[in-house]
């Protein structure tokens, strides 16, 4: 799973961007990598990443198109595009096309943490808003794409993630019976209905543990998990730790992060 996918046929682009992400505050985001807009439709199904940063000369499609399809399909997604062109009508083009940002190449470490930054502190105002008005707000009809059910269903993942849902719910709600829902689920997202499901909770989980002090039983509760124990259980099989683990360890990064941070300013004054 992975916070933040970048798209972008050039290797040293994505590998700067990586090596900025990892010597900062961020450096508990996952990244994942695509070179092509077709791989990375794919692995925004499977991994479902908060961030999609691109770039808009992509080899197989026009970058304004990817990230207007993107948003399209997952909703939730903050798109931001990183490109060397500083033409205005592209950034024209992309903010009305909703996108979160427009980042120059090269990027520069300062303007990336500050937007993601903005970005993060958006989404956990977001999170919190949802777990919080969750019961309370009114459920509004979900439109079916017919030509695109599999879109469809994965929207309508994102938006009820909290509630019980089962794969025979969401194949009757796009119309599709569930033997063969099941067959073009998994044929175009790369993975099963049940394990998407619990991945993308597990992933709205990461966010709470992160950046609340709720318990975990709530938290379970807020992610659609049944119970406090099954949630366990199954964030230490996909994390490789407990709930309780994975947030003491983001406590320590960030100790750590804050510790280094204070010895580079005494090590600044003491130069002056």
């Amino acid at each position: 799973m992975s916070d933040i996918l970048i798209v972008d046929d050039d290797a040293t682009a994505r590998r700067e961007i990586c090596s900025l992400l990892s010597e900062g505050e961020y450096n508990y985001l996952r990244v994942c990598e695509a070179d092509t807009a077709q791989r990375g439709l794919l692995l925004a199904r499977q991994m479902h990443p908060s961030m999609i940063l691109l770039d808009l000369s992509l080899p197989d499609m026009d970058g304004i198109e990817f990230g207007k399809k993107l948003m399209a399909q997952h909703p939730q997604i903050h798109v931001v595009v990183c490109s060397h062109l500083k033409m205005f009508d592209l950034v024209y083009e992309a903010i009305n096309a909703g996108f979160s940002g427009y980042l120059l190449k090269p990027v520069v470490k300062a303007v990336l943490f500050s937007l993601l930054g903005r970005l993060i502190q958006s989404k956990l105002m977001k999170d919190a808003e949802d777990v919080t008005e969750r019961g309370i707000r009114p459920q509004t009809d979900d439109a079916v794409d017919f030509g695109n059910p599999i879109d469809s269903a994965i929207a309508y993942i994102a938006k009820h993630f909290r509630e019980p849902i089962s794969l025979q719910d969401v194949a009757e709600r796009v119309y599709l019976s569930s033997s063969h829902f099941s067959r073009l689920f998994k044929a175009e997202t790369g993975t099963t209905f049940i394990d998407y499901l619990t991945n993308y909770r597990i992933q709205k989980s990461k966010i709470l543990l992160r950046v609340t002090s709720l318990p975990v039983e709530i938290i379970a509760n807020s992610t659609g998990f049944s119970n406090a124990s099954y949630f366990s259980t199954t964030f230490k099989r996909l994390e490789g730790r407990t709930p309780t683990e994975y947030r003491h360890l983001l406590m320590a990064l960030k100790t750590r992060e804050a510790v280094n941070s204070t010895k580079k300013q005494n090590s600044s004054g003491a130069n002056i």
